[in-house]
């Protein structure tokens, strides 16, 4: 058989299977769990905060890029491959270019622009949601331990001026620029679980932690042993929970419902059962909540983190 004979025996194998491959690529691209609503988000949940809209504006942002590029890339391959394919008659070796200096500089040059691109918007995102108000609503202590969460609640519940704003020993491993934004005369109540706790109203495993719907909450993250991760899935972003370092963030929550959330750093054995739930109800029916943890003895606070001494604790001063 000749050569040319040979080749288009060979390609017809391939020609059969093409639709197969083509048909198999479309089943899986279109056999995911999302539905067209869900297909603008690109996996990402819907967001119950006022902040994670920004959050997922860069996630987008991000898949669009990378998506320009890959198209980009795709495409030179495709057309090297059609129009620069090797000639049925004439097996030559084609021309080589070599050293050829606008082409190095460019794709050195197109990858750092694509890079620092992405980095400008992330920081600028990034800087917006880590900026803490003078005076937050709400301050709220998420205490990370070995295998649960604990929630000290920093709150004036009883509604009195009589309670002094010395702040309790339980509390002393937050450092003083996060203290001086405490409300005042808050005496606090508290929650806290263990890998057994379940949420009693859908049996979902973990303390849950009640946020006020449409105003803004402090979160303080301290951690008691390791190295943990705070992430509450829907408000699409998370932060580290570190011994002897503390972290904040704020968020005004937009919606009511109970979501999920975990823990996002490998802490130990039992890590996969650090998880908990949050509860976003009405500021009314959150007042009442911590209300009814004071009438079940759970006034004051947990331990909030391991001992430092004061230059430690205090040794970071940006400001609020």
């Amino acid at each position: 058989m000749s050569p040319n004979g040979s080749d288009r025996s060979s390609r017809r194998p391939m020609r059969r299977k093409l639709p197969q491959v083509l048909t198999a690529g479309l089943i899986l691209a279109t056999s995911t769990g999302c539905t067209y609503k869900d297909f603008p988000r690109l996996g990402m949940p819907t967001p119950v905060t006022e902040e994670a809209p920004r959050i997922l504006s860069l996630w987008q942002g991000s898949w669009a890029a990378a998506l320009i590029t890959g198209v980009l890339v795709w495409g030179l391959i495709l057309w090297s491959v059609i129009f620069h394919r090797r000639s049925r008659t004439k097996v030559e070796v084609p021309p080589q270019t070599r050293y050829n200096m606008p082409i190095e500089a460019l794709y050195t040059v197109v990858p750092l622009i694509i890079v620092s691109v992405l980095f400008y918007f992330t920081a600028r995102d990034e800087t917006k949601l880590l900026t803490l108000s003078a005076k937050p609503t709400h301050t709220i202590n998420v205490v990370g331990y070995q295998w649960s969460w604990g929630f000290n609640y920093i709150e004036n519940v009883d509604g009195k001026t009589t309670t002094g704003n010395k702040v309790p020993k339980e509390l002393d491993a937050i450092p003083d620029r996060f203290v001086k934004a405490f409300p005042a005369h808050a005496e606090g109540v508290y929650d806290y679980g263990i890998p057994g706790t379940r949420n009693p109203q859908n049996n979902n495993p973990g303390p849950t932690l009640w946020l006020p719907k449409g105003e803004k909450v402090r979160f303080i993250l301290t951690s008691r042993d390791v190295i943990h991760s705070f992430w509450v899935v829907p408000f699409l972003m998370k932060q580290d929970v570190i011994p002897g370092h503390t972290n904040a963030f704020e968020v005004t929550p937009n919606q009511e419902g109970t979501f999920m959330g975990k823990c996002a750093e490998l802490c130990g054995a039992d890590h996969s059962r650090m998880l908990f739930n949050v509860k976003v109800v009405s500021p009314e029916r959150y007042q009442q909540h911590l209300e009814e943890l004071a009438k079940k003895g759970q006034n004051g606070y947990i331990p909030s983190g391991i001992a430092q001494t004061d230059p430690a604790k205090n040794a970071e001063t940006n400001k609020l």
